[in-house]
């Protein structure tokens, strides 16, 4: 007998009946996907599988025959099929269940029966959107049939996730706000500062952590600009700084960095190998067409060994998200919170996807919201990860279309909604150098200290930070991910000397601070 009361078992016969009258239903991966725990007894296990099996291997005709001849050389498996009179079993489900119409019915029947299934197992109460112990009560029996049949899987689990949070946020969360006397606990804080300064881990490039103060816990920071200017490459350096423990450099050879923290990389684009490579690049200062190529100068080829062996050995996790709700995101982020400690942070990047215009069509009612909107309530999500959790996030956004001809470079050049920067505690926009900007520098690039530069990081919003509406103009070598800045101007090019602070990492209790 099954161990839950949540099984369904019209459904996982008819599921398992019209598989095995129409087999080709398995290339249907995108749309099917069939698992073991969609079958609570071991018997139904062993039929699908078998069927499965057959159908991979080619058999293109799958008979109780076929099946016999497979489970022969399997026999504990062939004792638990015969015990059970499977071919009794799977002949009857053939003759009543020959209608491949109605298997996406059947399909997500069985499915959502798995659900409720596993939230049972682990002791989650689902007896509110069905109960089939309730013989009495016919009008309830009723509308959770209706509901189970027109609810799809997201909105089941997301009823029982709400539920579950609302308990949470009952008896442990609060979101009331807390009334403060203005001087509560200030010599302490005032004292907090002096051996503990507002300062974070740091990030890559030169002058950068002197304008952000570091990788601070609590703060959102947003990076943004156009296709191809290197918003995912410099997030790749900040990853390996945070994450890793050593990096190449050209001049002092492999040297110490960062402070070997848990982080995390989001992708939203980009496949596993696309960042690996990224990563082996900036780690080792290697041109990543030099790894993809296979074709190495010099010392190349060991210097990249040596920046997988840090990779290796680091706590730097990289998730591929590429379609993704509100709620993906933050299950993301507390997956891997839980089960790596992770603290630091980087999505790639602020964007809409169907998934979550569905959800917040949903969770509106079926009234569409505009792109601005819906960018705004992800920047929200990310914001308020930030605080309830204690975590530092980087992400970006792509720059709108009139990028180029913008007088002041700032939050209005974000794509699909400015009101994103509203949540944010740093922003800032990588921007290609034009002619125009070159001229414009000329009296500061005529005294020969500085090359010319080849990007420019425009510093719009910096909260508790003194340096804003800045450029910081920068070497750029997005080969190997590294933007470095090299000197800062005002708006008006007039240059701003800024000392090159360094964060340096000496202790575990400067990470709790």
């Amino acid at each position: 007998m099954a161990t839950s009361k949540y099984v369904d078992m019209t459904a996982i016969i008819n599921v398992i009946g019209i598989v095995y009258n129409h087999p080709f239903l398995l290339d249907y991966e995108d749309k099917y996907n069939i698992v073991e725990d969609d079958f609570p007894e071991k018997v139904h296990q062993i039929i699908f599988g078998t069927i499965q099996k057959l159908w991979q291997q080619g058999v293109q005709k799958i008979s109780l025959q076929t099946i016999a001849d497979f489970l022969s050389s399997r026999p504990k498996n062939e004792a638990i099929y015969k015990n059970a009179k499977g071919d009794e079993w799977l002949l009857k489900a053939s003759d009543n269940c020959k209608d491949k119409d109605s298997f996406d019915y059947y399909y997500q029947r069985m499915k959502k029966f798995t659900l409720l299934r596993a939230y049972d197992n682990f002791g989650v109460d689902v007896s509110d959107i069905y109960d089939p112990d309730n013989i009495i009560d016919a009008k309830r029996k009723q509308a959770q049939e209706e509901y189970l049949d027109s609810s799809s899987l997201v909105d089941i689990a997301d009823r029982i996730d709400d539920k579950i949070s609302q308990v949470r946020s009952k008896f442990i969360e609060s979101n009331e706000g807390e009334l403060y006397q203005a001087g509560t606990g200030i010599e302490a804080l005032i004292e907090k500062f002096k051996e503990f300064p507002e300062v974070g881990l740091p990030l890559y490039g030169s002058m950068i952590n002197t304008i952000t103060r570091g990788a601070r816990l609590k703060k959102l920071y947003l990076r943004s600009a156009a296709t191809g200017v290197g918003k995912t490459r410099s997030m790749i350096a900040d990853t390996c700084m945070l994450g890793c423990d050593k990096v190449y450099d050209p001049m002092e050879g492999w040297v110490k960095v960062g402070a070997h923290q848990p982080t995390l990389f989001i992708t939203t684009e980009q496949e596993l190998e696309e960042v690996q490579t990224m990563m082996l690049a900036f780690l080792a200062n290697v041109d990543e067409e030099h790894i993809l190529n296979g074709k190495y100068i010099g010392d190349e080829e060991i210097r990249v060994f040596q920046a997988a062996k840090v990779l290796q050995e680091s706590p730097v996790y990289i998730e591929e998200l590429p379609d993704f709700s509100l709620r993906d995101i933050e299950n993301v982020i507390k997956k891997n919170i839980r089960d790596h400690g992770v603290t630091y942070i980087m999505h790639d990047y602020i964007h809409t996807s169907l998934k979550i215009l569905e959800e917040i069509t949903r969770r509106s009612g079926g009234v569409k919201l505009r792109e601005d909107n819906i960018l705004f309530m992800l920047s929200t999500k990310l914001k308020d990860i930030c605080n309830q959790y204690g975590v530092f996030i980087l992400s970006a956004t792509q720059l709108s279309g009139d990028y180029d001809h913008a007088e002041t470079p700032d939050q209005n050049l974000l794509r699909g909604a400015k009101a994103i920067a509203d949540k944010i505690d740093y922003g800032s926009l990588i921007l290609k150098v034009t002619s125009e900007d070159v001229e414009s520098l000329k009296p500061v690039l005529d005294a020969g200290h500085f090359s010319n530069p080849q990007l420019k990081i425009s510093v719009y919003k910096n909260r508790r930070g003194r340096y804003k509406g800045i450029y910081l103009w920068c070497s750029a070598d997005l080969s190997t991910c590294r933007i470095n800045p090299m000197f800062a101007t005002d708006y008006n090019y007039n240059l701003i000397k800024i000392d090159n602070v360094k964060v340096a990492v000496q202790s575990e209790e400067f990470l709790q601070a």
